[in-house]
């Protein structure tokens, strides 16, 4: 119950707050990933953002520029993603939840994942939409290698304390528009 109330209130706050006005500097992200790896051989994950969520498309099409490659979910059934390798300049289709997600292509698994977030914690610990899409795709990418977590949110987004169950995922990072969370 908690996390439907945190949920609710962060929702409407986000939705009240960010206009497309609010934005986190592609530079903010690609220095702390400098600082962790050779970032030019990796694949970036990232999404298509709605509901009012950081825009992570004009960080990802920076990366693109930097000719470093990068994947867009494509959601199955059973509540799984896979991740597409793509360019932000091809087609996208609209899928049953009404986000735009890459044609079918190359599955890949991304070394660095950019994730949305509803709320978060200074523990790191993330809040989404409540179907777990996120944390079966983290558990499942981390079996397959190494992975970085980059949750991007908003400062006020920030609560006390998420309440956590065994299949909730910790990230690695959180990134705001105001400050980095390690």
């Amino acid at each position: 119950m908690l996390k439907s109330k945190i949920r609710k209130k962060i929702l409407k706050i986000r939705e009240i707050r960010n206009k497309g006005k609010i934005d986190i500097k592609f530079v903010k992200i690609f220095n702390l990933l400098r600082s962790l790896c050779n970032v030019n051989k990796k694949i970036i994950g990232g999404y298509y953002p709605i509901n009012f969520e950081v825009d992570d498309l004009e960080i990802l099409k920076q990366f693109e520029k930097k000719k470093i490659k990068i994947a867009l979910p494509i959601v199955k059934n059973n509540f799984k993603m896979q991740f597409v390798k793509c360019s932000l300049n091809e087609p996208f289709n609209i899928n049953r939840f009404g986000i735009p997600e890459p044609n079918e292509g190359k599955i890949v698994y991304p070394d660095i994942l950019l994730i949305p977030l509803v709320a978060f914690d200074k523990k790191l610990n993330r809040l989404g939409y409540g179907a777990g899409f996120y944390d079966r795709a983290i558990m499942l990418l981390k079996k397959k290698k190494n992975l970085i977590t980059i949750g991007l949110g908003f400062d006020f987004q920030e609560v006390n304390l998420i309440p956590v169950s065994k299949y909730d995922q910790k990230l690695d990072f959180i990134v705001t528009n105001k400050k980095i969370f390690k």
